[in-house]
């Protein structure tokens, strides 16, 4: 056995009919298949990006809700309109005064909505004892689909 020859490579010719490639009909397929999965897919996540901002809107604006809770729980009053959310990153200044307010803030930063806009806030609010909203894609109040107000009475 330790004398045996070893094989030699095979020629030219006997490799030309082992190896394959893709013939352009199976090409074709792919390609077709591939499109009809393109096809079926990209409508479903064009839609998507809307609904991801206007769910990202939501959770920055109960999140500050919270932020504001917990500023009137230790100062006795939501900040005023003029004090604005600002109120909850730095001490504010001016009415009502905000004596006890938290050394480490009540937010980090102030977040804006996904659009780059800033979040609407009134106080007092025609909803309650303030009004927080996003104004939605558009940055105008009201509107319809993405361009709608996301506000904390509608959450």
């Amino acid at each position: 056995m330790k004398n045996d020859p070893i094989p030699s490579p095979p020629t030219r010719a006997a490799s030309s009919t082992v190896q394959r490639g893709f013939t352009l009909i199976e090409i074709m397929i792919v390609v077709v298949i591939l499109g009809i999965l393109a096809a079926l897919v990209v409508p479903n996540m064009i839609g998507k990006a809307g609904e991801a901002r206007q769910t990202a809107a939501a959770a920055d604006i109960r999140a500050i809700a919270n932020a504001l809770d917990m500023y009137r729980l230790e100062n006795f009053n939501y900040p005023s309109t003029d004090q604005n959310l600002q109120a909850l990153v730095e001490k504010p200044s001016g009415y009502p005064p905000a004596n006890n307010w938290s050394q480490s803030g009540y937010l980090r930063k102030l977040p804006k909505d996904p659009w780059g806009n800033h979040y609407l806030y009134i106080s007092p609010g025609k909803n309650g004892e303030y009004d927080l909203l996003s104004m939605g894609g558009d940055g105008r109040i009201g509107g319809e689909g993405e361009a709608a107000d996301i506000d904390l009475a509608n959450l």
